[in-house]
Protein backbone atom coordinates (compact mmCIF):
# COMPACT_ATOMS: atom_id res chain seq x y z
CA UNK A 1 0.00 0.00 0.00
CA UNK A 2 1.21 3.16 -1.01
CA UNK A 3 1.08 6.63 0.83
CA UNK A 4 -1.93 7.04 3.34
CA UNK A 5 -3.16 3.65 4.97
CA UNK A 6 -6.69 5.59 5.80
CA UNK A 7 -6.70 7.39 1.94
CA UNK A 8 -5.96 3.83 0.47
CA UNK A 9 -8.35 2.06 2.24
CA UNK A 10 -10.90 4.50 1.40
CA UNK A 11 -10.12 3.96 -1.98
CA UNK A 12 -10.76 0.27 -1.82
CA UNK A 13 -14.53 1.42 -0.24
CA UNK A 14 -15.09 3.77 -2.82
CA UNK A 15 -14.23 0.77 -5.58
CA UNK A 16 -16.34 -1.54 -4.28
CA UNK A 17 -19.42 1.01 -4.30
CA UNK A 18 -20.28 -0.30 -8.00
CA UNK A 19 -20.32 -4.12 -7.66
CA UNK A 20 -22.66 -3.34 -3.78
CA UNK A 21 -24.89 -1.36 -6.43
CA UNK A 22 -25.06 -4.13 -8.57
CA UNK A 23 -26.00 -6.34 -5.75
CA UNK A 24 -28.76 -4.52 -4.93
CA UNK A 25 -30.00 -5.18 -8.43
CA UNK A 26 -29.93 -8.23 -8.22
CA UNK A 27 -31.57 -8.44 -4.80
CA UNK A 28 -34.55 -6.63 -6.40
CA UNK A 29 -34.93 -9.26 -9.30
CA UNK A 30 -34.63 -11.87 -7.09
CA UNK A 31 -37.28 -10.27 -5.61
CA UNK A 32 -39.12 -9.68 -8.58
CA UNK A 33 -38.51 -13.49 -9.30
CA UNK A 34 -39.73 -14.71 -6.17
CA UNK A 35 -42.94 -12.71 -6.19
CA UNK A 36 -43.91 -14.45 -9.86
CA UNK A 37 -42.80 -17.82 -8.17
CA UNK A 38 -45.29 -17.78 -5.46
CA UNK A 39 -48.26 -16.07 -8.07
CA UNK A 40 -46.90 -19.64 -10.19
CA UNK A 41 -47.29 -21.65 -7.49
CA UNK A 42 -50.92 -20.29 -6.62
CA UNK A 43 -52.10 -20.62 -9.80
CA UNK A 44 -50.68 -24.42 -9.80
CA UNK A 45 -52.46 -25.27 -7.21
CA UNK A 46 -55.62 -24.03 -7.73
CA UNK A 47 -55.59 -25.59 -10.88
CA UNK A 48 -54.58 -28.84 -9.27
CA UNK A 49 -57.48 -28.67 -7.03
CA UNK A 50 -59.70 -27.99 -9.17
CA UNK A 51 -62.25 -30.48 -11.15
CA UNK A 52 -60.68 -31.95 -14.47
CA UNK A 53 -61.40 -29.48 -17.09
CA UNK A 54 -60.81 -28.89 -20.59
CA UNK A 55 -57.64 -27.24 -20.87
CA UNK A 56 -56.35 -27.34 -17.18
CA UNK A 57 -53.49 -29.79 -18.42
CA UNK A 58 -52.31 -27.32 -20.66
CA UNK A 59 -52.25 -24.71 -18.19
CA UNK A 60 -50.39 -26.39 -15.65
CA UNK A 61 -47.77 -28.10 -18.26
CA UNK A 62 -47.38 -24.05 -19.08
CA UNK A 63 -47.14 -23.15 -15.55
CA UNK A 64 -44.40 -25.74 -15.09
CA UNK A 65 -42.73 -24.09 -18.45
CA UNK A 66 -42.92 -21.14 -16.75
CA UNK A 67 -41.41 -21.98 -13.03
CA UNK A 68 -38.54 -23.67 -14.89
CA UNK A 69 -37.59 -20.15 -16.39
CA UNK A 70 -37.66 -18.59 -13.11
CA UNK A 71 -36.07 -21.21 -11.46
CA UNK A 72 -33.38 -20.54 -14.41
CA UNK A 73 -33.48 -16.62 -13.42
CA UNK A 74 -33.22 -17.17 -9.68
CA UNK A 75 -30.38 -19.77 -9.85
CA UNK A 76 -28.37 -17.24 -11.86
CA UNK A 77 -28.95 -14.37 -9.84
CA UNK A 78 -27.97 -16.05 -6.80
CA UNK A 79 -24.91 -17.09 -8.19
CA UNK A 80 -23.96 -13.32 -10.20
CA UNK A 81 -24.68 -11.99 -6.68
CA UNK A 82 -22.80 -14.89 -4.87
CA UNK A 83 -19.98 -13.92 -7.81
CA UNK A 84 -20.15 -10.10 -7.01
CA UNK A 85 -19.57 -10.42 -3.68
CA UNK A 86 -16.49 -13.00 -4.43
CA UNK A 87 -15.41 -9.73 -6.84
CA UNK A 88 -15.61 -7.61 -3.51
CA UNK A 89 -14.08 -9.77 -0.96
CA UNK A 90 -10.78 -10.28 -3.94
CA UNK A 91 -10.53 -6.49 -3.86
CA UNK A 92 -10.16 -6.05 -0.62
CA UNK A 93 -8.05 -9.12 -0.11
CA UNK A 94 -6.01 -7.80 -2.93
CA UNK A 95 -5.39 -4.75 -1.53
CA UNK A 96 -4.48 -6.08 1.87
CA UNK A 97 -1.78 -8.95 0.07
CA UNK A 98 -1.03 -6.28 -2.97
CA UNK A 99 -0.81 -7.68 -6.34
CA UNK A 100 -2.12 -10.42 -8.55
CA UNK A 101 -5.88 -10.16 -7.66
CA UNK A 102 -7.06 -7.78 -10.49
CA UNK A 103 -7.28 -10.80 -13.31
CA UNK A 104 -9.58 -12.56 -10.57
CA UNK A 105 -11.25 -9.46 -9.67
CA UNK A 106 -11.99 -8.82 -13.64
CA UNK A 107 -13.29 -12.74 -13.69
CA UNK A 108 -15.37 -12.86 -10.63
CA UNK A 109 -17.57 -9.67 -11.42
CA UNK A 110 -17.57 -10.10 -15.45
CA UNK A 111 -19.09 -13.69 -14.36
CA UNK A 112 -21.74 -11.90 -11.95
CA UNK A 113 -22.47 -9.52 -14.98
CA UNK A 114 -22.81 -12.50 -17.63
CA UNK A 115 -24.95 -14.43 -15.08
CA UNK A 116 -27.04 -11.78 -13.86
CA UNK A 117 -27.65 -11.15 -18.47
CA UNK A 118 -28.93 -14.80 -18.18
CA UNK A 119 -31.26 -14.41 -15.37
CA UNK A 120 -33.03 -11.92 -17.04
CA UNK A 121 -32.84 -13.39 -20.30
CA UNK A 122 -34.71 -16.58 -18.39
CA UNK A 123 -37.55 -13.56 -16.83
CA UNK A 124 -37.87 -12.42 -20.72
CA UNK A 125 -39.09 -16.10 -21.46
CA UNK A 126 -40.77 -16.39 -18.39
CA UNK A 127 -43.05 -12.89 -19.10
CA UNK A 128 -43.60 -14.44 -22.81
CA UNK A 129 -44.38 -17.53 -21.69
CA UNK A 130 -47.11 -15.86 -18.81
CA UNK A 131 -48.34 -14.01 -22.05
CA UNK A 132 -49.23 -16.52 -23.82
CA UNK A 133 -50.97 -18.22 -21.21
CA UNK A 134 -53.18 -15.11 -20.91
CA UNK A 135 -53.89 -15.03 -24.29
CA UNK A 136 -54.43 -18.49 -24.40
CA UNK A 137 -56.71 -18.11 -21.03
CA UNK A 138 -58.66 -15.25 -23.24
CA UNK A 139 -58.91 -17.14 -26.60
CA UNK A 140 -60.99 -19.77 -24.53
CA UNK A 141 -62.97 -17.57 -22.79
CA UNK A 142 -63.90 -16.05 -26.02
CA UNK A 143 -64.79 -19.45 -27.83
CA UNK A 144 -66.74 -20.65 -25.00
CA UNK A 145 -68.67 -17.55 -24.99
Amino acid sequence: MNGDPLQAAAHVVQQALTPVFFLSAIAALLNVFASRLGRIADQADALAASVKSEGRDDRLRRLRLRSRALDTAVVMSALAGALTCSAVLVLFLGEVRGEGAAQLLYLLFGAGIVLTMGALLAFVVEMLLAAVGVRFTVSESVDEG
